[in-house]
């Protein structure tokens, strides 16, 4: 059964006080900031949700307008039998730096929300890589050196190609896909169906045939090749929502500021020296942060910005099993399978017998009805755990457009849009990241302290 990616239309739904956000007073609100200056975010994903911490923060009043009832935008809870779970799951790295101080800002701990364990990559009966407590950079040479499932020459070619990234200051030029970079340094073919493929497609959500080399080399730079602790991976212990969405919307609030849940935005025009968001207004800045497709029916002036990007999918399949029924790890790697990730819900959320199954990009599953989908999977699950019954209940959501392909040379739009106090937000603003959730935060971050330097 697929779930809509699309948001929820609604009512109401405020969080926090719309009339103290929306009173005009000229008053000098107690935490400081211009008393004129009204501000706005269309969009509650991650992406506008940081550029409203980061306002509030500030101490500027920010109002936030949401189509849907659940915060979290393209990275959002679902309810499905009886569960909370994700509309696509996510893992984070110890890397996304922003994300995590955001977390902290709004009372969000890391420490508690997310299970940090140090980098694993196991495709069990085929590889494994597990990076050892060991300071930068020897973390990674000892993951790589010790790696079960490749020869000493497929290790030592995977160490010398970090060492010429580090030595290129981590600059491939011209850019060109994963693929070819990965055949210009000669690369080990099992090297890079094990190691250097997963890892594409897991960052980039693009097959490596048609993903940017450059940005690849970006989180490579930032993971791998960074701190220790920047190369730990961050399992959510909690729904998407929860993860920071929730208790940023909450921040806000206790700032002066307000989410509008269930207010889909028809209109944005211009007024004298402001914007009207319907009839609320007028805003002298707004952070547009709404998914890339949705932004030419509210602005058609931007429609040129990203007319010319194509989207790849997620789809996530939850298997509920028996509460007995768990994964060997929480997290499992599935080689030259149906699924390409394989989570125990069990095992990092307390969900037990629930097994989250991921594939991301484009690719032959696509072609499946989704009920042969879902017992292919369930073979590839049964593979890894012995005496594995049939499922109790299986469901499928698929986010068709879940994140921009990142392609080589990709021109992606800038946060300043030309037009007087509109500015853009989102994973696919121009940035050094992939559409992942830091990448959306750091797109958020940056639209704020722009405003912030008007």
């Amino acid at each position: 059964m697929n779930l809509p990616p699309a948001p929820l239309p609604g009512e109401g739904g405020d969080i926090g006080s719309a009339a103290a956000a929306a009173s005009g007073s000229r008053r000098a609100p107690p935490w400081g900031g211009p008393a004129a200056e009204k501000l706005a975010v269309i969009g509650a994903g991650y992406a506008g949700l940081a550029a409203a911490v980061e306002l509030a923060t500030a101490g500027r009043q920010v109002e936030v307008f949401e189509a849907s009832r659940v915060l979290g935008g393209r990275a959002r809870a679902a309810q499905i039998e009886g569960y909370t779970v994700d509309n696509g799951q996510h893992i984070l790295i110890g890397a996304y730096t922003e994300t995590l101080r955001l977390m902290r800002a709004v009372g969000a701990d890391p420490d508690r929300l997310l299970k940090r364990t140090p980098l694993r990559f196991e495709f069990p009966g085929e590889f494994v890589m597990a990076a050892p407590r060991l300071p930068a950079p020897l973390h990674t040479a000892f993951a790589l050196l010790l790696a079960r499932g490749l020869d000493w020459r497929e290790k030592w070619a995977a160490i010398r190609l970090m060492q010429r990234l580090q030595a290129s200051q981590f600059r491939i030029e011209p850019d060109t896909t994963v693929t070819q970079w990965l055949e210009r340094n000669q690369t080990p073919p099992r090297q890079r169906r094990l190691l250097w493929e997963p890892l594409c497609i897991a960052a980039l959500n693009t097959p490596s045939e048609r993903a940017s080399a450059q940005v690849l080399a970006n989180v490579l730079r930032d993971s791998l090749a960074g701190t220790r602790a920047a190369s730990d991976m961050l399992l959510p212990q909690v729904n998407l929502s929860a993860l920071f969405p929730e208790p940023a919307a909450k921040f806000i609030a206790q700032r002066g500021g307000a989410v509008h849940l269930g207010h889909r935005v028809a209109s944005l025009r211009r007024q004298g020296d402001g914007w009207l968001i319907d009839d609320a207004g007028p805003f002298t800045q707004i952070v547009v942060a709404l998914a890339p497709y949705h932004l030419a029916s509210l602005v058609p002036e931007l429609a040129a910005h990203v007319a010319h990007l194509e989207w790849e999918p997620i789809v996530t399949s939850y298997f509920s099993y028996p509460a007995a029924v768990q994964l060997p790890q929480p997290m499992l790697g599935v080689d030259a399978g149906l699924a390409q990730w394989l989570f125990d819900r069990g095992r990092l959320c307390g969900q037990r017998g629930l097994i989250a199954a991921v594939i991301s990009a484009r690719g032959r599953h696509l072609d499946l009805p989704t009920a042969e989908l879902e017992r292919g999977i369930h073979k590839e699950i049964a593979r890894l755990v012995p005496n594995l019954p049939a499922p109790l209940t299986v469901q499928t959501i698929t986010e068709k457009r879940a994140t921009f392909a990142c392609v080589p040379n990709l021109q992606r739009p800038p946060a300043r849009t030309g037009l007087p106090g509109l500015w853009l937000a989102g994973d696919y603003v121009a940035g050094e990241y992939p559409a992942t959730l830091e990448g959306a935060v750091r797109s958020g971050v940056a639209a704020a302290r722009k405003i912030l330097a008007v």
